[in-house]
């Protein structure tokens, strides 16, 4: 569905306004694949189930968050990243198996979506990561909870 510019974009505008989107996307705690299927909406929270919003989310949040969106024209932006993946690897090839040669510290959260995508978290836990990224330094992965949800000074620390 996402090939087709438009399709997915249309389904989301009838299921959903921009603040119910952003809601519905930013308190997500389900580290599993991220599914829209047609005519359902977010797997993940149904049309018409209300979402309360955590303490370090806010409504002027959402509204802002919305707006910026609204403003932008909606997700295809978004979306587009995901249409374009292919063109991303083409684009990086050059940099095929360079190495991140930086000190570097690693910071998730055990709820991350982006954590389990394509099998990073076993890429990471099973040493790939420190391959590539000699300098690692560190890997901190915070139990039951999203990267959003951690403190500055829990990230620094």
């Amino acid at each position: 569905m996402l090939c087709k510019p438009g399709e997915i974009e249309a389904e989301f505008a009838k299921l959903m306004s921009y603040e119910a989107f952003m809601k519905k996307f930013l308190t997500l705690r389900d580290p599993g694949p991220l599914l829209f299927p047609k005519g359902k909406g977010f797997l993940h929270s149904p049309p018409g189930v209300p979402v309360t919003l955590p303490p370090w989310l806010s409504e002027e949040d959402i509204e802002y968050f919305a707006s910026q969106h609204e403003k932008a024209g909606g997700l295809t932006g978004g979306i587009n990243y995901y249409r374009a993946l292919h063109l991303s690897w083409e684009l990086t090839s050059a940099w095929r198996g360079a190495k991140v040669t930086v000190p570097t510290k690693f910071v998730a959260g055990e709820l991350d979506l982006a954590y389990y995508m394509g099998g990073v978290n076993g890429y990471i836990n099973s040493g790939g990561m420190k391959k590539d990224v000699p300098w690692l330094e560190e890997v901190v992965v915070h139990k039951k909870t999203t990267i959003r949800e951690v403190g500055v000074v829990d990230v620094l620390s």
